[in-house]
């Protein structure tokens, strides 16, 4: 009796499933880590013609991507470890500002010294408790700066990881390229034309979101310096950098500002800024954005729109790159596929 086992299919169910659940798992297996890989991909993108140049001056890819490495720490790293500083700086300035005005005889104290907004305030008291609301939000500030200092430890690492995966990713970048090119069914035209779109949204995502926080920084900067505040150079450049973080934004620069101002009894120019804040500066990146990263990518605008804020509400900030990556690979396959089925077609009528 021949105990021999037949051999497995080359082709067929059982391998298909095996490579679906390999994928499947492989896929937990990195899940964590996206956000480095996502952010430590979209470096390397950018730093690739740099990365370039110099490993053609040393003639050494590893100490040019150390160089570049450094590069990245001071061009990053420096201004966001400042712009996080200045951000618990001021939400604890802007608690303390609340929480000192979070009793009705403070209050009315305030409104005293401005006997217009008296009746404005009245109708206000009577609709909300607002030293009940103005103590709730002080205590929000103060559970928000108490969480980004505990969540320090793991920025930290997810900084650590993210120049991990960086240092590989320039590196040895033209051996990820083959190998990607080896592993996906794809042809070599097509690949290119894969690796150029991938190239473009990273470039047109970047670029675009750092456009609109200089806008954003500009225009917070520029209405601080009209109202008369301190510092507006400093400001615009600090509220144009949280603009950058999907998270946080202008917002938590100007807002406190205007409380700032209220509680000085300037309320006029406190609603200004309020006004100027909500509803210019916030509205840009919804406005711009979509319109500037479509048109790099030749996409709808609603569609520009949606990869963006898809993509921050089903991966949080790295949802920045992934969403409008997402949606350009997924665009890019079905013209493939629609290419194919064409050349298909006319070798069949040809035929």
């Amino acid at each position: 009796m021949n105990s021999k086992k037949p051999p497995l299919p080359t082709n067929g169910f059982v391998p298909t499933a095996l490579l679906l659940i390999g994928l499947y798992l492989c896929s937990r297996l990195a899940l964590p880590f996206l956000p480095a890989l996502v952010w430590a991909l979209t470096l390397a993108v950018i730093f690739a013609p740099f990365q370039r140049r110099l490993e053609l001056k040393t003639g050494h890819p590893k100490l040019a991507t150390t160089v570049s490495l450094l590069v990245v720490a001071v061009i990053v790293v420096l201004p966001a470890t400042f712009v996080v500083n200045q951000v618990l700086v001021e939400i604890a300035h802007g608690a303390d500002v609340i929480r000192k005005y979070a009793t009705k005889e403070q209050l009315r104290e305030t409104l005293a010294t401005q006997p217009r907004l008296a009746p404005f305030a009245a109708w206000i008291e009577g609709q909300i408790d607002l030293p009940e609301t103005f103590g709730r939000t002080a205590t929000w500030l103060t559970n928000t700066t108490a969480a980004i200092v505990r969540g320090s430890v793991t920025q930290l690492v997810g900084i650590l990881l993210t120049f991990y995966f960086l240092f590989y990713f320039l590196r040895d970048r033209q051996l990820a390229l083959a190998s990607m090119r080896f592993l996906f069914p794809l042809s070599s035209g097509e690949m290119d034309r894969l690796f150029s779109r991938v190239v473009d949204t990273i470039h047109a995502t970047v670029y675009g979101t750092l456009t609109v926080a200089a806008i954003q920084g500009t225009l917070s900067g520029l209405m601080f310096w009209a109202l008369g505040l301190p510092a507006p150079l400093l400001w615009g450049i600090v509220m144009g950098l949280l603009a950058i973080i999907p998270v946080l934004g202008a917002f938590v620069i100007w807002i406190p500002a205007a409380l700032w101002l209220a509680s000085q009894g300037h309320w006029v120019k406190a609603l200004v800024l309020t006004a100027w804040g909500g509803i210019v500066v916030a509205t840009i990146d919804n406005l711009i954005y979509p319109i500037l990263v479509g048109n790099r990518l030749k996409q709808h605008t609603m569609i520009a729109f949606i990869a963006l804020v898809g993509g921050l509400v089903v991966f949080g900030s790295s949802g920045l790159i992934l969403g409008p990556l997402a949606v350009t690979l997924t665009f890019l396959l079905l013209e493939i596929r629609r290419e194919r089925q064409e050349e298909a077609g006319s070798e069949e009528q040809g035929a």
